[in-house]
């Protein structure tokens, strides 16, 4: 479990007993608190809960998507990639806008990939038993 993913549990368990606790608070001071008073005691949390999820859960998973768009968009023959099914090779032709070609392997064997099926662009060589994939 990483940093976090404990600080957004923490943060979560920590919400939920603001809002019995605020609940508890309004129920026994019922005569004295307004019932907007006690409304807002009890969808303040709700609403604190759904901010802190976008930002936790929502937002950077939309900041991760537009990097891969964004990544896809620029690819061009010659980059070196990996498959989502751990294949490396060269693109070696850009159909359209849904597929690639790569040379997979020494021998240079043309694959067809859908476009998405592409992981990540290579920066360096990946090499094999000392035997350069490249």
């Amino acid at each position: 479990m990483n940093k976090l993913t404990r600080a957004f549990a923490f943060v979560l368990c920590l919400m939920l007993s603001l809002s019995v606790a605020a609940v508890a608070l309004a129920e026994a001071a019922a005569e004295e608190v307004s019932p907007v008073a006690s409304l807002i005691a009890t969808f303040a949390p709700m609403v604190l809960l759904i901010v802190i999820m976008y930002f936790f859960l929502i937002r950077p998973q939309r900041k991760k998507d537009k990097k891969v768009k964004e990544m896809l968009a620029a690819l061009k023959v010659g980059d070196r990639v990996c498959t989502i099914g751990g294949m490396y090779g060269t693109i070696i032709n850009i159909r359209d806008e849904n597929t690639v070609t790569l040379a997979l392997g020494p021998q240079e064997v043309p694959v067809v990939f859908a476009r998405w099926a592409i992981r990540n662009v290579e920066e360096i060589t990946v090499e094999n038993d000392s035997e350069v994939l490249a």
